[in-house]
């Protein structure tokens, strides 16, 4: 049987099904923009060190003073003036300096005082002589080897000169960074605030850990993925719940988190089905949705909005999904309001040779999970945005651009993950 492959005309009569108007999808640099032009750091802290380690610097912090704050031995052995220390000459110990305390002692040509790495230097040295080069004679050294002016010696401000930046507004500190901060006599410092963080993860087929699974129900692992996220970047997770598809009580859980959060993340029921929830739950919470649909894979249902000081997230409810939108939308505007300087806001980009072959045909950069090594990257398990086993391996992200097939060797951009 023959079938008419042209399309029937529409009779003049016949009733024409309207078009449903859909919000446009944004690029995912467009939405990051609008993200972060929302996004205002939170107040200071003062916290001690160790504390800080982590967070970001609050302000610019200055050297108090020189560091070595005088000249110094940087090795067990005479302090001399090397001048006088040809191979054979013989010295005079006059005295010895440990260190500690100085003795304010003084040597002449001709003279050696025993001194121990750190110790302040004699006045009238101008080298240190290691003990391993010179033959102890009790009241006298005898030299080994030709010693020249300055060596041995760390001089004052030879690391850091006093007034010197030793820290800027906005950079991470590190246990190193913290170190050099206490060597200059600071016990605290400044770093922007702690986020207030709230999870709400959304779904009648969550079942919490431990329960019995009833038929259709799969493990609620999108609250520990974000709870473990938020901690990472040193967020205070201050109430993690799980509600199921009922709008009165997704709403009544936003209404809790916005009147004691910084950022609200929400997983699930942020798509276009009738079990998505999470839109008109936020609007009559009396919150402001500025984007839903991001140009990226996996993750476009992602919403964003507003309420109050609280950020509001709307993540997918697949793990994969909600894995990335955080690295590349949430994690960012965490940083922002946590005092991170600009470039500490996006995850390290990195180029690796590729050991896969990987083809994205679709018209939204995908983001492919795998492990980098070597710099070689190298996909990871199923890339569906359901598995999570791949993703349980994956120390990086694969960006391939829209209608792109990278070949096997090739030079791509993989994004670091923490």
């Amino acid at each position: 049987m023959l079938v008419n492959q042209t399309a029937p005309i529409p009779s003049p009569h016949a009733t024409t099904r309207p078009k449903i108007s859909r919000p446009s999808v944004i690029s995912q640099d467009e939405a990051l923009r609008r993200i972060l032009a929302h996004v205002q750091p939170l107040s200071p802290r003062a916290v001690e060190l160790w504390q800080a380690v982590g967070s970001f610097a609050a302000e610019d912090v200055s050297a108090r003073f020189a560091s070595p704050p005088f000249d110094n031995s940087a090795m067990d052995g005479y302090a001399v003036v090397a001048s006088f220390c040809t191979p054979g000459a013989r010295l005079r110990i006059v005295g010895e300096q440990p260190a500690g305390l100085d003795r304010g002692l003084r040597m002449a040509a001709g003279e050696a005082i025993r001194i121990l790495t750190g110790a302040p230097l004699p006045v009238g040295a101008d080298a240190v002589v290691m003990q391993e080069d010179v033959r102890s004679e009790e009241t006298e050294i005898v030299i080994n080897e030709r010693v020249e002016e300055g060596e041995f010696i760390r001089r004052r401000g030879g690391d850091v000169a006093e007034g010197q930046k030793i820290l800027s507004r906005g950079e991470r500190i590190t246990a190193q960074i913290a170190a050099l901060l206490a060597a200059q006599g600071f016990a605290e410092t400044n770093v922007g605030g702690a986020a207030r963080a709230t999870i709400i993860s959304t779904g009648d087929e969550l079942a919490p850990a431990g329960a019995a699974l009833q038929p259709g129900q799969i493990y609620d692992s999108n609250s520990v993925l974000l709870h473990a996220l938020l901690t990472n970047c040193r967020a205070q997770i201050i109430r993690a719940e799980h509600c199921p598809d009922r709008a009165a009580e997704i709403e009544a859980a936003i209404r809790r988190a916005l009147d004691s959060s910084d950022i609200l993340i929400l997983t699930g029921g942020v798509s276009v089905g009738a079990r998505d929830l999470v839109k008109p739950a936020l609007t009559a919470a009396g919150a402001t949705l500025d984007l839903w649909r991001v140009a990226v894979k996996p993750g476009k249902p992602f919403l964003f909005g507003r309420a109050a000081q609280c950020l509001i997230f709307g993540l997918p409810g697949n793990p994969v999904s909600a894995f990335v939108t955080f690295q590349l939308l949430v994690r960012p505007a965490l940083m922002k309001l946590m005092g991170a300087a600009e470039h500490h806001l996006l995850l390290p980009v990195v180029t690796a040779a590729i050991a896969d072959a990987a083809s994205n045909p679709g018209d939204r950069p995908h983001y492919l999970r795998g492990i980098l090594r070597d710099g070689i990257f190298t996909l990871g398990g199923r890339q569906e945005s359901h598995a999570l086993f791949g993703l349980s391996r994956a120390n990086a992200l694969l960006q391939v651009q829209p209608r792109t097939t990278l070949a096997a060797g090739a030079s791509a951009s993989v994004l670091l993950l923490d």
